[in-house]
């Protein structure tokens, strides 16, 4: 009998969206009336169903609505999405989504996501122009060298800096570029794919969920309950240090075993398949030369750009893949490559992450699902009534639980905050504790989920590496059951310090 293999990213999404689909025939539509600040004329446009009121941008205004957030958050520009008015949920004439519907969202998706999928394939550009000169080969070659029989650092480095920018600015699509220039250097370090994979994400994962400065999430996520983001701060610095020291933890225990013991690897059997696809340069004798150091200086800057940018000068997709496009086109001039091959290569390299981009694009297919189904805000009427009554500490710990839950449907962290924080935050003052802590069991709740959340970065990412989303879970589980008992307890712990 031949053996079952698991099935592809594309077809878990797809999976899903189906079962999506059927939710939408059986959950009941309904709606939250929110409210959007009109920063031209000085303005509330408050939208019940399908009509829309102009209100004064006043602090009575938003007192009247049972809003609890200074009026000072929407003229400033902190919340610049509409948000959820309390108390307004009603329901409302459902909208099932059939076949043709779920037919049309990984399309619809497609086109939602065109701004994450045109910086993907651009990225895809850039690292075929940087393979065509070997920069990358010279350069593993000689940080395999330097770092001989002192590996782990390289583990500890590349996690500690991808935390720093998701604590600080929300680094999470943009390690999308990361993965085939570091797969090749933790190859060459003799660690597998797994490692690179997990510095990465689970980097990145650890430094959003513990968000510090996080605009796009502990900021607007504060300002949306009406506190200041720096109120909880202390508790979230802890949490983040804590935190990331058990994954570090977690993942050099596993990439000594391996280094030791190769058989010990989760993606052992795909081994040879993954060396002969990022390539195994330890032994490489290409020569890092003044061109190919100034090639890599020129690739590595078009990152320090792309952060300045993205957490200084209020850039987004448009701004960051603007800079990869000029970076592959310098690089190309710099490396004299003829313009017929250099366009072929920046194709192909496109190419290479075509898969990727479809999968972002189906998985954002899942919220169109969702929005046009009607069915995001009873899902948060239900779930903000599930904690009625309930003493501080289980209902901290069930919050938790909640925006795990809820992160599966809206995996945006800014979507997250401005939908459902003026319904959350109010539920914490009838417990007894403050708003922050509704503040952080959001961006604990949905940072334990996106370990592992399919609706997520993580399919794209596990696409990039050519490992299976079951490999995956293998790997990541026992992490994630740590964490959540970690959480839990340091959630438990704070609500009753005084």
């Amino acid at each position: 009998m031949k053996k079952l293999k698991f099935p592809t990213a594309q077809t878990i999404l797809l999976i899903i969206s189906g079962l999506v689909a059927l939710l939408t025939w059986i959950v009941p539509s309904g709606k939250y009336d929110s409210l959007a600040y009109n920063k031209t004329e000085n303005t509330f446009t408050k939208t019940h169903l399908n009509t829309t009121q102009t209100l004064e941008a006043t602090q009575e205004t938003l007192t009247d609505l049972n809003i609890k957030i200074p009026l000072k958050k929407f003229t400033g520009g902190d919340i610049w999405k509409p948000i959820s008015i309390p108390n307004t949920y009603q329901k409302v004439d459902a909208n099932p989504q059939g076949i043709v519907a779920l037919i049309k969202s990984p399309v619809k998706g497609i086109i939602a996501a065109a701004d994450i999928i045109f910086l993907v394939l651009i990225i895809g550009g850039l690292i075929g122009i940087m393979n065509y000169t070997s920069a990358f080969d010279a350069g593993i070659s000689w940080l395999a060298k330097t770092l001989k029989g002192r590996e782990f650092i390289l583990i500890i480095i590349v996690t500690i800096l991808v935390a720093a920018g998701g604590t600080t600015f929300g680094l999470a699509e943009e390690t999308i570029a990361f993965y085939p220039i570091l797969i090749p250097i933790f190859l060459a370090a003799k660690y597998d794919a797994i490692v690179a994979l997990a510095c990465i994400y689970i980097g990145t994962s650890i430094g959003t969920m513990c968000s510090t400065v996080n605009p796009f999430s502990v900021i607007i996520a504060s300002d949306a309950a009406g506190i200041n983001w720096t109120t909880g701060l202390a508790e979230r610095f802890v949490m983040l240090f804590l935190g990331l020291i058990i994954c570090l933890l977690y993942i050099i225990r596993y990439a000594q075993r391996v280094k030791k013991d190769p058989s010990k690897s989760i993606i052992f059997d795909q081994k040879e398949d993954i060396e002969q696809l990022f390539g195994n340069t330890t032994d490489s004798a290409i020569e890092l030369t003044n061109r190919l150091r100034l090639i890599l200086f020129i690739f590595a800057m078009c990152f320090v750009i792309m952060i300045i940018g993205v957490s200084q000068l209020d850039w987004w997709f448009i701004e960051m893949t603007s800079v990869f496009l000029v970076g592959a086109i310098v690089i190309g001039l710099i490396a004299r490559i003829k313009e017929y091959a250099f366009v072929d290569t920046f194709v192909k390299g496109a190419g290479e992450l075509l898969g990727v981009a479809i999968i972002i694009g189906i998985a954002r297919g899942v919220t169109v699902l969702m929005d046009d189904g009607q069915i995001s805000d009873t899902l948060l009427y239900y779930a903000s009534n599930v904690t009625n009554g309930m003493h501080k500490g289980l209902f901290v710990n069930v919050m938790l639980y909640i925006y795990a839950g809820l992160s599966f449907f809206i995996p945006s962290s800014s979507g997250m905050a401005v939908l459902t924080m003026p319904i959350m935050s109010p539920l914490a003052d009838g417990v007894g504790i403050g708003r922050e802590m509704v503040v952080n069991t959001y961006q604990y709740g949905m940072g334990l989920f996106a370990f592992i959340n399919p609706t997520g970065l993580i399919l794209a990412s596990l696409a990039i590496v050519k490992v299976g989303y079951d490999k995956w879970l293998k790997f990541v589980m026992p992490l994630v059951i740590i964490l959540t008992l970690f959480t839990m307890l340091f959630l438990t712990i704070t609500v009753y310090l005084p």
